[in-house]
């Protein structure tokens, strides 16, 4: 019998995911936190829905608790601020062999790699847009990016393996000798959807905005300078053109700028995750864990990231029910790129 791939944390990643392989029979195991979720999983009713794709599916699945076994391929998929406990919890059902693969927004694969260790952790990078909507019910909003790597970039056995099962789920899947360098690109897009959260503009209105142009290049230069400092090669997609940034090459700028908005004005996902998490389930974000490590390489570098850590402030306001979502909080990051020039 065929080795099964755990998905820990079936949510919009990791249910979307592990979806598309139980319908094309691969063994999936899902494990959830949440028992209404695990119960509608179990019982065939994991809907997919949305312009992408259309359908319903199911599989074995458990909350952590009921997990047993020892697993070679665990494709971890809870947001970034659960990463450490998830790790831990899902640790002693890792085979001494085996692999946890970081399905994640942010540099994670640091923090899974001092738990089970670098040799039993693989890095991924997802770009695809998809909700969370209520247990059984999960929307795919937009297709994108989806790539694997082995940290130090050799191209084993396991992660060809990893490769083509991921391709079920999104043929133009990328096998890559540099999977930090689409994490780097990664915590600069992502940085542009954490700014946008703190307004109640979908993620288009907010690139396409004016008023929000200084913000935008300000906040995405002051991120890839430290993955310059970090000499990672970063690469781009969805629109997304690093270089351009970097160089702060005004025409680049301008013509990513307008992918990157129409990118995302053809998605039904119109929202960040961050802002759902903010404005529909009342939760706390991942926004402070994503921009943990990238504002930790800033000062091992000696380089000030004043944007990045206001938007950490203001997040974190927002989440305390001391801020409202809105443009007066959005232009209180804008002031920082002021006060900084």
């Amino acid at each position: 019998m065929a080795e099964p791939v755990v998905i820990w944390g079936a949510g919009a990643i990791g249910g979307t995911i592990g979806a598309y392989l139980a319908r094309a029979g691969h063994e999936v195991l899902f494990v959830d936190i949440v028992p209404e979720h695990v119960e509608a999983i179990k019982a065939g009713r994991l809907a997919i829905e949305g312009p992408v794709d259309s359908f319903t599916t199911g599989g074995d699945a458990v909350t952590p608790e009921r997990m047993s076994g020892k697993h070679k391929r665990i494709l971890l998929a809870v947001k970034a601020h659960h990463t450490e406990a998830a790790t831990r919890a899902l640790a002693p059902f890792l085979a001494e062999d085996g692999m946890v693969v970081s399905c994640q927004n942010g540099l994670n694969e640091l923090v899974i790699a001092d738990i089970v260790g670098r040799p039993r952790t693989v890095g991924a990078f997802v770009n695809f847009g998809a909700d969370y909507l209520e247990p059984g019910r999960i929307l795919f909003g937009n297709r994108s990016a989806v790539v694997v790597g082995e940290l130090d970039g050799a191209r084993t056995p396991r992660v060809l393996a990893l490769h083509e099962q991921l391709k079920v789920f999104e043929p133009e899947a990328v096998l890559t000798d540099n999977i930090f360098g689409y994490l780097w690109g990664k915590a600069g897009y992502g940085a542009i959807l954490k700014a946008s959260a703190l307004d109640n503009q979908s993620i288009a209105d907010f690139i396409a905005n004016p008023a929000r142009h200084g913000l935008i290049v300000a906040l995405v230069r002051e991120i890839l300078a430290v993955a310059a400092a970090e000499q990672v090669k970063v690469f781009g997609f969805s629109g997304f053109d690093p270089e351009g940034f970097a160089r702060g090459d005004a025409a680049a700028i301008a013509a990513s700028m307008q992918r990157m908005e129409a990118f995302n004005r053809a998605s039904a996902k119109s929202h960040s995750g961050i802002w759902r998490d903010l404005a529909v389930r009342k939760r706390q974000t991942d926004v402070a864990a994503q921009l943990a490590p990238v504002r930790a390489a800033a000062r091992r570098h000696g380089l000030r990231t004043p944007i990045a850590d206001r938007l950490v402030e203001l997040i974190g306001e927002v989440e305390a029910g001391a801020r409202a979502i809105g443009p007066e909080s959005a232009d209180a990051l804008s002031a920082t790129v002021r006060q900084a020039a």
